[in-house]
C-alpha cells in the first residue's frame, strides 16, 4: 500500500493534537488539585481564625465577669472605709465634746456673757436676802444655757465641768471649792444668737431674774477663751 503525503501530514497532525490535550488535561488536573488543596488550606485556616476568635470572645466574657466581681469587691471595700471614717469622725467629735464637758481641754469660740449684779436698792423693810443673787439663779442661766447648745462655761473665770457644784455660804457663793463674789459673770461659747435668744424668751430666765431683783446685763463676746478645768486646780 502507499503511503501519501498527506496521510503522514494528517497523521502528525492528530498526534500533536493528542499530546496538546494530554498536557492539557494533565494542566487542568494539577489546577484543579492545587484549588482544591489551596481551598483546603484557606477554609482550614479560617476555621482556626474562627475558632481563636470563638476562644478570645469567650476569655473575655470571663475576664469581664470577673471586672464585674472585683469592682462590686471595691465598691464594698469603699464603702466599708467610708463606713469607718464616718464612725471614725463621729468618735472624734464624740471625745472632743466629751473633753468639752469634762472641762480637760481649752476651748476658744464666740459667746455671751451673763452678769449678774445684786440689786442696789433694797426698800426698807425688806429682806435684803432676796436682793442679792443666789445659786439657784446661777444654776438656772447655767442650766439654760447647757440645753441651748453652750460648749462650755465659766463663772468668774473658773471653768465649770460635769462635776462643778454650786452653793451658797452665807453672803458668798463657793463654785467646786472656789469662792466668788457678786456680780457674777458667766461665760458660755455658743452660737450667741442661740444663747441670747433662749434667755430673752418671755417668761423665761431672764424675766425670772428680773423678778427677783437681780440685775441682768447680756453682752455677746466675739471671742472667748476658757482654760482647762484641771488647770485651775479644781
Amino acid at each position: 500500500m502507499r503511503v501519501k503525503g498527506s496521510h503522514v501530514i494528517f497523521s502528525f497532525v492528530l498526534l500533536v493534537t493528542g499530546f496538546i490535550l494530554a498536557v492539557s488535561y494533565q494542566f487542568a488536573k494539577e489546577n484543579v488539585l492545587s484549588t482544591a488543596n489551596q481551598t483546603n488550606t484557606q477554609w482550614k485556616e479560617e476555621d482556626d481564625l474562627r475558632n481563636q476568635v470563638l476562644m478570645e470572645q469567650t476569655i473575655n466574657r470571663n475576664l469581664t465577669q470577673e471586672l464585674r466581681v472585683i469592682q462590686s469587691q471595691i465598691t464594698e471595700i469603699e464603702e466599708e472605709i467610708a463606713n469607718r471614717q464616718r464612725k471614725y469622725y463621729n468618735l472624734v467629735e464624740d471625745i472632743d465634746r466629751l473633753r468639752m464637758v469634762t472641762g480637760s481641754v481649752q476651748v476658744k469660740g464666740e459667746g455671751i456673757s451673763v452678769t449678774l449684779r445684786d440689786a442696789e436698792y433694797v426698800q426698807e423693810g425688806e429682806n435684803p436676802n432676796n436682793y442679792i443673787v443666789h445659786e439657784q439663779h446661777l444654776q438656772m442661766v447655767i442650766d439654760e444655757l447647757y440645753v441651748t447648745g453652750a460648749e462650755a462655761i465659766a463663772v468668774n473665770g473658773h471653768r465649770l465641768n460635769h462635776q462643778s457644784y454650786i452653793q451658797c455660804i452665807g453672803p458668798v457663793i463657793e463654785i467646786d471649792g472656789h469662792v466668788s463674789f457678786a456680780p457674777f459673770e458667766i461665760t458660755a461659747i455658743g452660737d450667741s444668737e442661740t444663747l441670747i435668744g433662749a434667755l430673752n424668751m418671755v417668761g423665761g430666765v431672764t424675766d425670772f431674774l428680773l423678778n427677783d431683783n437681780i440685775e441682768v446685763r447680756i453682752e455677746k463676746e466675739s471671742e472667748i477663751i476658757l482654760d482647762p478645768y484641771f488647770s485651775e486646780g479644781g
